[in-house]
């Protein structure tokens, strides 16, 4: 089974790129499948992995930025994989 994480953050006025550098510089405690980073408008940032394990399994997420670089709390969603379509 393919677990997706999705950690998403609005960066503070300003601080979308060290917003994503942080995220970037974020190391894990495991190696997933797959991360991919993203941006859109409004400074946000997010951060998708991929993993191979059940949906409830322990998995390292990425932590809280500094409160700083933020403007509100950060989201965090689990998924699973049902198809992948090219």
């Amino acid at each position: 089974m393919t677990v997706t994480l999705m950690w998403e953050a609005a960066a503070a006025d300003d601080r979308g790129a060290e917003l994503l550098d942080w995220a970037r510089r974020q190391e894990l405690s495991d190696t997933p499948q797959r991360v991919e980073y993203l941006t859109a408008p409004g400074d946000r940032v997010l951060v998708i992995s991929w993993w191979d394990a059940p949906y409830g399994a322990e998995l390292p997420e990425l932590p809280d930025p500094p409160p700083e670089l933020v403007r509100r709390q950060v989201h965090r969603w689990r998924f699973v994989s049902v198809a992948v379509t090219p």
